[in-house]
């Protein structure tokens, strides 16, 4: 028992000393440095000018393609880095966006989310930059994003990739409403400390390398910044964007090749702490949600990765990135 209580002690201080060493980050990540040279797409929309970075990689021996990487919620465009490095590698132009309201780009004080004006700003991107035609990868939210995306303008998409997407099912169906200000005054409770902690259960089945750390140091960045009252409106308005915007209904209406990467471990779910342990073991069921999408979606295919949770691109790379390859060489 003494052994168990020092090892709780010395994991707590060791939180405590990272959660310390953390430097803060405005609301832009003016000080974090992205693995490529990061650019800013200037936007008027909803009366104001904002900016959207991104990242656009060049390969050495390009091969005519091109692929674009979506993030997810709780992450930005910087954690693609080793997947954009191999895509290049392999001759294609990987165009990395960070979403309004993530990463570098704007923060707003006001703005309505939608997953249609998040795939019109990526598509007034692409436009900017010349390109017509690519593939589009969509992690987590990205999965959402790229989703809409496809649908919206499947004239620009070659093919869809989902890896571990969000939105599978409509939680509205099961979870009661939380208001943008109760996701708001959870988000202003936020530390390192919680963050990882929600990050190695829900991500990682409770390990935790330190590999992982970088990206809930990232987060944790923002709070301890007099601009986070900022950034943790933007993460409310985005969880309500996700919560009441499901595209689950609409998987028969994609008519790309599509390709779901899952982790078989994961359970994410919005909204699960909000229902009963009963309620709650019917959500995020992702063998079988995986399933039920590749089976809706026309001219889709399953590449299920057992014991790998929400994050196969970072836990387990290689079972992630061959299938990529080999799917976007069809």
């Amino acid at each position: 028992m003494r052994n168990y209580i020092c090892s709780l002690l010395l994991l707590l201080l060791y939180n405590i000393a990272n959660a310390q060493s953390i430097p803060a980050q405005d609301a832009m990540l003016s000080g974090y440095e992205y693995p490529f040279p990061v650019k800013f797409l200037r936007l008027q929309i909803q009366q104001q000018t904002l900016r959207m970075a991104y990242m656009d990689v060049h390969p050495s021996h390009p091969n005519g393609k091109t692929i674009m990487l979506l993030h997810g919620k709780n992450f930005c465009g910087a954690y693609w880095a080793q997947t954009a490095t191999d895509l290049s590698n392999k001759g294609y132009r990987v165009i990395i966006p960070d979403q309004i309201g993530f990463g570098k780009s704007s923060k707003p004080e006001h703005f309505q989310f939608t997953f249609q004006q998040l795939a019109l700003n990526t598509k007034t991107l692409l436009d900017t930059l010349g390109i017509s035609k690519l593939a589009v990868l969509g992690h987590s939210m990205g999965g959402m994003l790229a989703v809409r995306f496809a649908l919206m303008y499947p004239h620009v998409t070659e093919k869809l990739i989902l890896e571990n997407p969000i939105g599978l099912e409509d939680w509205k169906l099961k979870v009661p409403y939380q208001s943008i200000d109760q996701w708001y005054k959870g988000e202003l409770q936020q530390t390192y400390q919680t963050i990882k902690q929600y990050q190695m259960d829900s991500y990682y089945a409770g390990k935790w390398t330190p590999e992982y750390d970088k990206w809930a140091a990232l987060l944790a960045s923002w709070t301890s910044s007099p601009d986070y009252p900022k950034v943790a409106w933007n993460a409310a308005l985005t969880y309500d964007m996700i919560f009441t915007q499901p595209v689950c209904y609409e998987f028969e209406q994609i008519r790309v090749p599509t390709l779901l990467i899952i982790g078989q471990r994961d359970r994410t779910a919005l909204g699960k702490a909000s229902v009963s342990e009963e309620v709650r073991k019917t959500m995020g069921n992702y063998p079988e949600l995986g399933r039920n999408a590749a089976r809706r979606i026309p001219n889709a295919q399953l590449v299920p990765i057992d014991g790998v949770g929400h994050l196969p691109h970072i836990e387990a790379y290689t079972q992630f990135i061959k299938p990529l390859l080999e799917f976007l060489k069809k």
